[in-house]
C-alpha cells in the first residue's frame, strides 16, 4: 500500500505549532510549504506517493495514521520538526 503525503519541515517544534496554526486558519499548505527545510517546498511540500519502509520511522508512522486530507501533529524526526498532510 502506498499513500501520497505532503509536508513542510522546520528546525523548531515552536514554528511547526506556529505553522499548524496557520493552517489552521485557513492559510494554504503549498503557500506555507515554501518555508519548508526540504527541497519539496518548492512543489508546495509534494512528496509523491511512498510505502512502508521508504521514511524515517517517526514520520512513516504519522503519515500512515492521517486520513485523506488530514494535517499531523508536528512530528519529530532527526531532520527537524514535520507538518505532515496526507493527500490520498
Amino acid at each position: 500500500m502506498e499513500i501520497h503525503c505532503a509536508h513542510i519541515l522546520v528546525k523548531t517544534e515552536l514554528e511547526a505549532k506556529q505553522i499548524l496554526d496557520q493552517l489552521k486558519k485557513g492559510k494554504k499548505f503549498s503557500e506555507l510549504a515554501r518555508q519548508s527545510l526540504c527541497p519539496s517546498g518548492k512543489k508546495g511540500g509534494d512528496l509523491g506517493s511512498f510505502g512502508r519502509d521508504q521514511m524515517v520511522r517517526e514520520f512513516e508512522k504519522a503519515a500512515f495514521a492521517l486520513n485523506k486530507g488530514e494535517l499531523s501533529v508536528p512530528v519529530k524526526t532527526e531532520f527537524g520538526w514535520h507538518i505532515i498532510k496526507r493527500l490520498e
